[in-house]
């Protein structure tokens, strides 16, 4: 069994714990509110400086005219830029945009979800980040690690 797949299994239990406080905590209590996001028209370049930040979320949601469009996930940077390395002057990070790495259409829940709700999602093993929106505008983004961390504070 991997470690990731025991986190994960470890999440499920204590969900299953403490379901009378998931039912009614909304998602807001946990996300991240100030999100960083891209366009899809910005360099890899831009990206790869945002993933050098400290403590940064494996994924950076994507807008254009302030509406969410897609998802950069830190697996869809690294698989394209090959082992272009740490140089910020490899070719690769200045010819790639956005747009050529992203997911389009991302999964999203709106503010009025709760906990349990995103952690159902959670469980299904697509996701390991949500982006909560209203009105199509990004709001928040909330995580595994998220989840992992309330129910510690529990």
């Amino acid at each position: 069994m991997s470690a990731v797949r025991l986190i994960f299994d470890t999440i499920i239990i204590a969900l299953l714990i403490k379901q009378k406080i998931m039912k009614s905590v909304p998602i807001s209590t946990i996300m991240t509110k100030n999100v960083v996001c891209v366009t899809p028209e910005q360099k890899l370049i831009e990206v790869k400086h945002i993933y050098e930040k400290k403590k940064f979320h494996h994924h950076i949601p994507v807008t254009k005219d302030g509406k969410l469009v897609g998802m950069v996930s830190l697996i869809d940077f690294m698989y394209k830029i090959n082992g272009a390395g740490l140089d910020d002057e490899n070719a690769i990070y200045h010819q790639l945009n956005v747009k050529d790495i992203m997911s389009p259409n991302p999964f999203t829940i709106g503010t009025d979800a709760t906990i349990e709700s995103v952690a159902k999602e959670f469980a299904k093993g697509r996701y390991r980040a949500i982006p909560i929106v209203k009105n199509e505008s990004i709001v928040g983004i909330v995580t595994t690690a998220d989840l992992i961390r309330f129910y510690m504070k529990k």
